[in-house]
């Protein structure tokens, strides 16, 4: 009956941690909402991720655009995400799926994260956290790294390619 006990309150003890840091995440992007597995594929395909590619996923969440974009794509791939409980996960799914050589996921804010050497950026976040975002991805991005948004837009550039009804959006630097 101890065991028993103490499992509940390892267990409960876990799911308050991921609660009040899923209450954070709100402040800086966007809380955890979960890209249906058809939309990273298609966000993948209008981004033409190649094997040479490297990309980077902001707001990773659970790592499955990173880990897709790894395992089926043959591209390296970077997830950022504040989530701590969400990074280990993802570490966890990299080391399940062998890709250690080709995915990794950082634990931090994507406003302080160095973004230069992606070839694609990935991101399912509010508006206003893309309105404040524009400027850091101007300023960083390589010219043709390719910018891929699902929902939410970014005022004053010109999407090349679009989903209008998956809303998703692919602009070029």
């Amino acid at each position: 009956m101890e065991l028993l006990l103490e499992i509940a309150l390892i267990f409960s003890g876990v799911i308050v941690a991921v609660c009040l840091a899923e209450l954070g995440t709100d402040r800086l992007g966007a809380p955890w909402a979960p890209t249906s597995k058809k939309l990273v594929q298609k966000m993948l395909v209008l981004a033409n991720l190649g094997a040479n590619d490297l990309l980077y996923d902001l707001g990773s969440g659970d790592g499955r655009i990173i880990v897709r974009a790894s395992r089926e794509f043959h591209a390296r791939s970077v997830g950022i995400e504040i989530n701590p409980f969400w990074v280990l996960w993802t570490r966890l799914k990299i080391a399940l799926f062998g890709l250690k050589d080709k995915s990794r996921v950082a634990w931090g804010n994507l406003f302080k994260m160095d973004l230069s050497e992606a070839d694609v950026v990935t991101l399912y976040l509010h508006q206003g956290t893309n309105d404040k975002l524009k400027t850091k991805l101007e300023q960083e991005l390589k010219p043709g790294a390719r910018i891929v948004s699902h929902v939410f837009t970014f005022d004053d550039w010109n999407a090349v390619k679009t989903d209008p009804v998956e809303h998703i959006y692919v602009y070029i630097r």
